[in-house]
């Protein structure tokens, strides 16, 4: 027994999770070696940036946090908010930073396998990975399906890789650099973004105004930091609202911001630093 468990701050063991370590050390492992080694071996490879690879890092770093460390322990045994933030931490923070992490060319070259374009053409199209990411993202809140997983660790490893595949789908139109699979215009973005705002938003009125325990499993759970079940519950449902709202908001602005400087810019002649930036941010710039 530790000292933790003589605390009793059982939320505080640190348990290693090798089913969550090993397939994210493999995760980095493989893309550092398809952005160096592997390289060479792909004849139209283009640069590869150090934001990249750190963006990517970041990706996997953030996968860690949400499924190794503690964050996973408390979401799984405790508490519904904490349940929330990492879901939020998969579906919201990981699956952009990985897809902005990896060089156009790299998708090029998984893609070019017998069959598979078809089937990325049909996954990265913006109907069908809005419908599956929301379809995934209702079915993971229906009360049977959390108090399966909440039960069931194998189950709940299974929930967590469906959310960052389906969310790697619904950011593909955002953020693709693959011209063969091209991401939406700024317009369409904003759209596609409002929309997605709206029914996490809906589900996160359901759990905070619901007069009673939504989730059986977080009724029954050891109580932590002096917080009620519905205590716990409000808190998850303002977490999934503001939290998700404010990301995808962000990434509005964004893409506002950029439509508008567009617009700008091409209503004048470009200058040359503006061409070398868009070589250098497709990889083909003539410095590298």
């Amino acid at each position: 027994m530790t000292l933790l468990h003589i605390a009793g701050y059982y939320w505080l063991d640190w348990h290693l999770h090798p089913e969550v370590v090993l397939p994210l050390v493999l995760l980095e492992v493989a893309y550092l070696y398809s952005v160096t080694a592997a390289r060479g071996m792909i004849s139209d490879a283009g640069r590869v940036r150090r934001s990249q690879v750190i963006t990517f890092s970041l990706g996997v770093l953030t996968l860690y946090i949400a499924a190794g460390t503690p964050v996973h322990d408390i979401s799984e045994q405790y508490l519904l908010s904490v349940h929330m933030v990492q879901h939020l931490l998969f579906t919201l923070v990981a699956a952009p930073l990985l897809l902005a992490g990896t060089p156009a060319w790299l998708w090029q070259a998984l893609l070019r396998g017998p069959g598979v374009m078809p089937v990325a053409r049909l996954l990265t199209n913006p109907l069908v990975a809005f419908s599956v990411f929301n379809a995934v993202l209702v079915l993971t809140h229906l009360q049977p399906v959390v108090d399966l997983a909440l039960r069931e660790h194998e189950f709940h490893l299974l929930i967590h890789v469906v959310l960052v595949v389906s969310a790697l789908m619904m950011w593909w139109p955002i953020l693709s650099t693959v011209p063969e699979l091209p991401r939406l215009s700024y317009p369409l973005q904003m759209a596609y973004l409002f929309l997605q705002s709206l029914l996490p938003a809906v589900l996160a009125s359901f759990i905070t105004f619901s007069e009673g325990v939504v989730y059986e499993f977080y009724g029954e759970a050891p109580r932590i930091w002096g917080l009620s079940p519905i205590d716990d519950q409000q808190m998850a449902g303002g977490i999934m609202k503001l939290a998700g709202s404010l990301i995808l908001w962000s990434f509005i602005a964004v893409a506002f911001f950029r439509w508008y400087q567009r617009e700008e810019q091409e209503s004048r002649p470009p200058h040359w630093q503006e061409v070398e930036a868009e070589l250098d941010h497709l990889g083909l710039s003539p410095k590298q």
